[in-house]
């Protein structure tokens, strides 16, 4: 008998590839997402909150307390994307900062809803997305095996 294969040329086998290239494609967003949220933490933890109230203006409307807590938190989840996976000492946190910037992003969209600035969401809504792609991936699909 032939294979199915014979019978269904267009059918492919599963091959490495696929699973090769989800964890390429996890590696670029990890990679962009951390220096998205970089930037953003640093910014958010070091300028000035009235230069950042002229740029953003929520900033000028939060208790500095909070902005400034906000940014080490957007800093820290961006080394949190790239440091554990890449040194393999503990990946499973990269999944852990993946989740907290996805929080970030959902209680983001919930503050600008809640004060009508509908313009920014695009943002929110993409590096939210994206942020649970990798948790998702990492967690599930792609997950880095912890150095032995």
């Amino acid at each position: 008998m032939a294979s199915s294969e014979a019978l269904h040329p267009t059918r492919t086998a599963p091959t490495a590839s696929r699973p090769k290239a989800l964890h390429v494609s996890l590696w670029a967003v990890q990679v962009l997402l951390a220096l998205a949220f970089g930037m953003a933490g640093l910014m958010k933890s070091t300028q000035p909150i009235a230069e950042l109230a002229e740029k953003m203006v929520w900033p000028g409307v939060l208790p500095a307390a909070l902005v400034r807590f906000i940014g080490v938190s957007e800093l820290l989840g961006a080394i949190g994307l790239i440091l554990p996976s890449a040194t393999r000492v503990k990946p499973g946190l990269t999944v852990l900062a993946a989740l907290g910037l996805t929080t970030v992003m959902l209680l983001a969209i919930v503050f600008h809803i809640s004060r009508g600035e509908f313009g920014n969401l695009i943002f929110n809504v993409v590096l939210g997305a994206l942020a649970a792609f990798v948790a998702w991936g990492r967690a599930k699909k792609a997950p880095i095996a912890p150095r032995v």
